[in-house]
């Protein structure tokens, strides 16, 4: 039976509502009765009439969930617009205005902290003998605007200034003004918002030659910094 009849329901009533009528004409030569078909035709009219019933329902509930869209939409647009209102009257009328319009005054939003302190940092040598840096600084969420300072100071020792040679927006730095012929540099980069700096963090770069003769550049552990 499973392969006569077609898979999905209203599938199954176009079968029906094609044979019925030649069923009912031939019904003893195919072994029904005339009866029998009269009470299929009749369950096939209703079957008809519920399946057209529900895609009209159908129809109707899509037409009215976009309406019901749009209107929603159409308020919400309205309604934003008197809280934009609302909002200008209480920058001069005060957090009472908030409250007569049943509205949740606003926090006041907490300062941001400091921006976070650089890690992680490597150099490499460019061709033109000049040196990239980079590094990592987790910095709080939401701020933006960051910059990074980098200055600069000859050899390894804790006496001598260092000198500012830069900023950079992103997390690299490439200093082509690096004295030539000195063994090592240390660098200090200090994370830096609006008026809000960070921790400044230092780090130390040797420099040598490989075997094959080729010049490079190596981030040694970073020095303490000066109390």
């Amino acid at each position: 039976m499973s392969k006569i009849l077609p898979e999905g329901a209203i599938r199954r009533v176009e079968f029906f509502e094609t044979r019925q009528d030649d069923w009912q004409t031939s019904a003893a030569l195919i072994g029904t009765t005339s009866a029998a078909v009269t009470a299929l035709t009749a369950k096939v009219t209703t079957a008809r009439e519920a399946f057209n019933a529900q895609q009209l329902a159908f129809a109707q509930a899509k037409a009215a969930t976009q309406a019901f869209r749009d209107a929603e939409r159409a308020m919400t647009l309205a309604g934003t617009e008197i809280i934009k209102q609302v909002k200008a009257k209480a920058a001069t009328g005060g957090n009472a205005v908030y409250t007569l319009a049943l509205l949740p005054v606003p926090a006041t939003p907490a300062p941001l902290p400091p921006p976070g302190t650089p890690s992680d940092f490597t150099a490499a040598l460019n061709p033109d003998g000049s040196l990239k840096l980079r590094w990592k600084c987790a910095n709080p969420a939401g701020a933006g605007g960051t910059i990074y300072q980098v200055s600069r100071k000859v050899g390894t020792g804790a006496g001598g200034a260092f000198a500012v040679i830069g900023g950079s927006g992103t997390k690299t730095f490439v200093d082509a003004t690096c004295p030539a012929g000195v063994p090592a540099v240390t660098y200090q980069v200090v994370a830096v918002r609006s008026t809000a700096s960070g921790t400044p963090a230092q780090f130390l770069v040797n420099f040598g030659v490989a075997p094959g003769g080729e010049a490079v550049a190596a981030v040694a552990a970073s020095p303490k910094l000066a109390a």
